[in-house]
Formats: structure tokens, C-alpha cells, sequence
């Protein structure tokens, strides 16, 4: 069973047990073990995972952390456990005390479902304020999977990490920053960008204005930018893909994340169709989501031969819109989105995505089984 399997039964278990989890040590029982476990390491062995490791600090003695896994007698990793519920920035300063004093190189702190890795990148021992590396377990993609399988006991080396970890810590707050001026851009952001092009005064009037555009601008860079690959791809199906999608309701239309052509018509008031009547919507980001798959198809088989079916749990993409030749399956209905693609045998694996253009990821899967049905 492959690392991502293993998180997913993992996500699984904390969706149905977390309720009943009432304290901190059967937190570590029910999900922090069983991580431990599935990066390789034996929980039962005290050579390889030792809970209650001394790290006393000074004169004071009896100082424990929850767990330390061990390479050559030595700890590599050490782990900060509490229960589910508790928020974790509060006791990031125990775990920064109990790694300056041991000789991990990697601290990671935990309530079971969030997992913070830290090292120490910008001081030498001494732990870094911020992680290089957060895994949320009720909304982790494939990217966090991959970062996670460095720290299996079969791929685990120290400087292989290290060499990775500055470029993640600074990419994903990097990430972070250039999200929070998309949404809401600062005065400083607005400034920047509208010296460029604005030679008068900068009063608060305008300044204002231009936080609207350079807001707008942002989306339409977005939208423009995604549009351009598909076309690029789809050459001259793209507009005739566009255009024989089916309008969205209104209400949806309004709230769309990404806006992918101005040829789309929108009726004021549309009238429900039988799908709507039965609580059955589908979003501009499924209909996005099936162009992408759309441009990876035709280069085996032409447009028609593929089709759509919405269902409550899941869009689905089909072959000659026949449900016993399924193409892929997109999950978009949760916060953590999936793609599903199938096997010889039609037994369908979720892949985790957060962002559709992450799809791609998928093409030879979706060729594969699209050529199966040729």
C-alpha cells in the first residue's frame, strides 16, 4: 500500500472517530501512531520509536516529549503530541526547548490532524518560529504526500531534506503572501503596481480605485493565463468547447471562482432543469475541470466521443456518455478536491488535487483508459 493510501484511511479514521477521542493520549493512539507507522517505522520497537524521550532541560530533570524515532541509537525526529481540539501555536515553546537540548534535527508538533515539521534553517540549533512544512489530514494534497514520504524510514536523509526544506518554508509563505494581495491587496501592493502606470497624485481617492482594478487585474491574469494553456492545447476546439457547455444558474454564475469565457450566456432566470430539481448543480469549476480534461483527450479521440453526467456525489466524465465506460471522476463537492481515475478493471483511485491545473497530473491515467475503450 503506497504512502497516500495510508494517509487517506488515516483522514478516514480522524473523519469518524475524532468525536469520540476525549483526551490527548487517545489522540496519539488513534492518529498519531498510526502515521508513525505508515512512514515505515515499527512503534512497537524501542530502537526505532521510543515514547516519553528525555530531553531535560539544564538542572531541570524529567522533561519528556511524546515520542522520538530513532536512527543509530540516535533521535532524528522528535514529537510534540496533544489532543485534537487544542489549537497548536500556544505550545510551539515546548517543543522549541526539547529540540535545542536533543540531537533531532527535525521537531514536529501535532494534535493528530494538523502536523507542523520544523528544523533549524535560519539559526543553527536552535528551531525555527516557523514550520518549513504543514500537513493537514482533513485537507492535504499531493504535494504534502510527497514532502511526507521524505520522512519514511526507507527515503529518510538528513541533508536530502535540509537542501529542500528552505526553498519549501519560503515558497509556501511566498505562496501565502501573493494569495493575500490577490484577495485583498495592501496599500503597499496597490502602490507598487500603480506607479507603473499612474503618474498623478496618489490620494487615498485614488488609491482606493486602484484597489479595485489591481484586484480585478489579478483575476483577469489568472483567468487569462488558464485560458491561454487550454487554447494552446485545444487549437481550435476551444472556442467550440466554450461555446456548447451549458449555462450556469444564475446564483452560481454570480459566485464562480474562475471565469473562463465571456461567451458563456447566462440566463437572468433560468428555469430549473430535472437535475437542478433534484438538488443536482453544476459549478463553472466542474465544467472547467472537464475542458482540461477535454484538451487531454482529443489527442486520441475526437470531442464527441466524450461526455458529462453531474450526480450529487461526484461530476462524471464519460465515454460515448455510456456509464459503463467511465473516463474520470471529478470530486469538487468538499474541501479537499479529488480526481478519479480508473484502472483496467474500473476500480477508481481518488487522487488529491488543489488546483485544476494539477489534472494534468492525471493525463496518462485518463489516456490509458480512454484507449482501453477504442
Amino acid at each position: 500500500m503506497d504512502l497516500i493510501d495510508k494517509v487517506e484511511e488515516i483522514a478516514d479514521r480522524i473523519g469518524k472517530m475524532k468525536e469520540s477521542v476525549q483526551t490527548e493520549e487517545a489522540s496519539k493512539n488513534a492518529f498519531v501512531m498510526p502515521l508513525i507507522s505508515a512512514l515505515g517505522y515499527d512503534v512497537f520497537n524501542p530502537f526505532e520509536v521510543v515514547p516519553e524521550f528525555t530531553a531535560d532541560i539544564g538542572t531541570k530533570k524529567g522533561e519528556k516529549v511524546d515520542y522520538a524515532i530513532l536512527k543509530d541509537e540516535k533521535p532524528i525526529i522528535i514529537i510534540e503530541c496533544k489532543h485534537w481540539k487544542e489549537k497548536l501555536d500556544v505550545h510551539k515553546t515546548q517543543l522549541h526547548r526539547y529540540f535545542h537540548v536533543t540531537d533531532a534535527k527535525f521537531g514536529l508538533l501535532t494534535n493528530g490532524i494538523e502536523y507542523r515539521f520544523f528544523t533549524d534553517i535560519e539559526s543553527p540549533n536552535k528551531m525555527d518560529d516557523t514550520p518549513f512544512l504543514t500537513v493537514n489530514f482533513e485537507d492535504f494534497t499531493e504535494g504534502d504526500i510527497g514532502e511526507l514520504k521524505k520522512f519514511t524510514k526507507d527515503k529518510f536523509d538528513v541533508s536530502n531534506i535540509l537542501s529542500a526544506a528552505s526553498d519549501l518554508k519560503y515558497s509556501k509563505q511566498l505562496k501565502a503572501v501573493i494569495k493575500r494581495e490577490m484577495s485583498d491587496p495592501s496599500d503597499e501592493f496597490v502602490k507598487l503596481l500603480s506607479n507603473d502606470v499612474y503618474a498623478g497624485r496618489m490620494t487615498q481617492q485614488v488609491k482606493d480605485q486602484f484597489k479595485v482594478l489591481v484586484k480585478r487585474a489579478a483575476k483577469n491574469f489568472i483567468n487569462d493565463s488558464l485560458n491561454d494553456r487550454l487554447k494552446s492545447v485545444m487549437g481550435d476546439d476551444y472556442d467550440s468547447a466554450i461555446r456548447t457547455q451549458a449555462p450556469l444558474p444564475a446564483q452560481q454564475a454570480n459566485t464562480a471562482a474562475v471565469q473562463v469565457s465571456e461567451d458563456v450566456a447566462v440566463a437572468e432566470e433560468p428555469e430549473l432543469t430535472e437535475a437542478e430539481k433534484k438538488g443536482i448543480f453544476t459549478t463553472e469549476e466542474e465544467l472547467e475541470g472537464y475542458r482540461i480534461i477535454q484538451a487531454i483527450v482529443r489527442r486520441v479521440v475526437g470531442l464527441e466521443k466524450i461526455a458529462y453526467r453531474d450526480t450529487k456525489s461526484y461530476f462524471g466524465v464519460l465515454f460515448e456518455d455510456n456509464n459503463r465506460k467511465p473516463v474520470c471522476r471529478l470530486h469538487f463537492n468538499a474541501k479537499q478536491k479529488y480526481v478519479g481515475t480508473f484502472d483496467a478493471d474500473k476500480n477508481e483511485t481518488r487522487n488529491p488535487i488543489s488546483d485544476l491545473s494539477e489534472i494534468y497530473n492525471y493525463e496518462s491515467e485518463i489516456l490509458d483508459i480512454v484507449k482501453s475503450y477504442l
